[in-house]
C-alpha cells in the first residue's frame, strides 16, 4: 500500500512550511497516523514530530447539458499536515 499519495503544494502549505516546518500530504484514507509517520520518515529523511490527519468528504456536482441535468460527486480524499523537528526540511522540487 502506498500511504504518500503527493505533497500538496500551494501558497499556503509553502508559507507554513517556511514559517512552522509543516508539510502537508494526500495520504491513503485507511492509512493512519503512524504509518503516515513513518512513509515520511522514510521517504525525505527526516525526524517526524507530529501527524495530524482529515478526512474531506465528496463534493456534489451537477452539469447542465444537453440532454438533461447530470448529477455526480468528486473523491474523497484524507489530507495529513505533517510537523518535522526543528532543522529538517523537505524539499520536494530536489528530484526536478
Amino acid at each position: 500500500m502506498s500511504v504518500l499519495i503527493k505533497p500538496i503544494i500551494t501558497e499556503k502549505m509553502t508559507a507554513d512550511s517556511e514559517l512552522h516546518n509543516r508539510y502537508g500530504f494526500v495520504v491513503d484514507p485507511k492509512a493512519n497516523k503512524i504509518q503516515i509517520k513513518d512513509a515520511v520518515e522514510a521517504t525525505y529523511g527526516v525526524s517526524v514530530k507530529k501527524v495530524r490527519t482529515m478526512n474531506y468528504g465528496p463534493s456534489r456536482k451537477t452539469r447542465y447539458t444537453k440532454t438533461g441535468i447530470q448529477h455526480g460527486k468528486t473523491n474523497a480524499i484524507k489530507k495529513a499536515i505533517v510537523d518535522v523537528v526543528e532543522g529538517d526540511i523537505i524539499d520536494f522540487y530536489s528530484n526536478l
